[in-house]
């Protein structure tokens, strides 16, 4: 078999893997906060945002194209399908240590990291697109500052609005409310996340010369939403867990506040074609919720865990990523 075409195959499959696991690693974004409150079951709310994920999956390709375009050029990449595998082995092996241990950490981090530092490691420094590069980590970097003001602004505004309402009666709607914003949620994570594996596999194609535009091919969203879609029906549960109870003790209507501010930040993203870690944005969001309400009522411990991970998983995963491909270039 043609060596191109090899990895070209090589790519597609790691890419619909890095997508379903992304799919069960990120399951605790959409409905961590709504398994909290027992407004559903696990089961019933891990379906439900399978079927959510997949059709917010097929309805947008603006973040496929950034991804496939703005950190590298894949025109210009030289042994690029080598490098894409590269980056997708270095980001499924983050993502797998991540979840193992219950630390809600970026499949977007993991992922553009692992694009730059393959590349680079192929190609120097000056293959980065920076312009391009640059506004996607200003991306990454400023959503988690907007969805902690988010979930505070909002959290805020229901203190006042119900602040004279029956507490048990109104926890018992919101419950309710909060499966129509736990799919919103859903969807929103749909339209960003999992149309980062089609811009990758999109990259491979056009450095494999198999397209020369960076149209999103029907097949590769299909593809790409069933393998979300399919991650997301297994369900993470050591990071719902971790999301859901141990950043703040969540009630319906804390619940309710970090599903829309974050939901809102998330397709706000897709809509100007950006990729964002829904992970960082949801967990955010809840520490703003957490904070206007009872600023000790957060656990800022966890809080500083996750901040961690947000900060180390870009340069980890760029140099796992450097590593893997000068290992794979030894046997292609």
């Amino acid at each position: 078999m043609d060596t191109i075409l090899l990895l070209t195959i090589l790519v597609v499959v790691f890419a619909l893997a890095f997508d379903f696991i992304n799919g069960f690693h990120d399951t605790a974004n959409a409905i961590a906060t709504s398994v909290s409150t027992r407004a559903l079951k696990p089961r019933t709310a891990i379906l439900m945002a399978a079927t959510m994920n997949f059709i917010g999956a097929l309805t947008f390709t603006g973040v496929a194209k950034t991804i496939s375009k703005d950190i590298v050029d894949p025109f210009v990449l030289e042994n690029g399908s080598l490098v894409i595998l590269a980056a997708l082995t270095s980001a499924i092996l983050w993502n797998l240590i991540t979840w193992y241990f219950g630390i809600p950490s970026s499949s977007s981090h993991a992922l553009i990291g692992s694009i730059a530092g393959a590349a680079i490691s192929a190609a120097g420094f000056g293959i980065l697109n920076y312009s391009g590069f640059i506004k996607i980590l200003q991306a990454l970097l400023i959503s988690p500052f907007i969805a902690l003001a988010g979930g505070f602004l909002v959290m805020s505004i229901f203190k006042v609005t119900l602040k004279n309402r029956n507490l048990f009666k109104t926890n018992k709607r919101i419950r309710y409310m909060q499966i129509g914003t736990a799919a919103l949620q859903s969807f929103t994570h749909g339209t960003n996340d999992a149309q980062k594996a089609m811009g990758i596999i999109t990259m491979a194609l056009i450095a494999a010369e198999m397209q020369t535009s960076d149209d999103i091919q029907l097949w590769v969203r299909i593809a790409a939403a069933t393998a979300m879609g399919l991650g997301t029906s297994i369900g993470g549960y050591k990071i719902i867990k971790t999301v859901g109870g141990k950043i703040m003790k969540i009630r319906p209507v804390n619940g309710i506040a970090a599903d829309l501010s974050s939901a809102a930040i998330i397709f706000g993203a897709t809509l100007i074609h950006l990729p964002v870690s829904t992970t960082h944005v949801i967990s955010s969001a809840i520490m703003g919720v957490g904070s206007a309400q009872r600023v000790k009522g957060v656990n800022w411990g966890m809080a500083k865990k996750i901040v961690i991970t947000w900060i180390i998983t870009l340069p980890i995963s760029a140099l796992i990523a450097a590593i893997v491909y000068q290992v794979l270039n030894l046997f292609f």
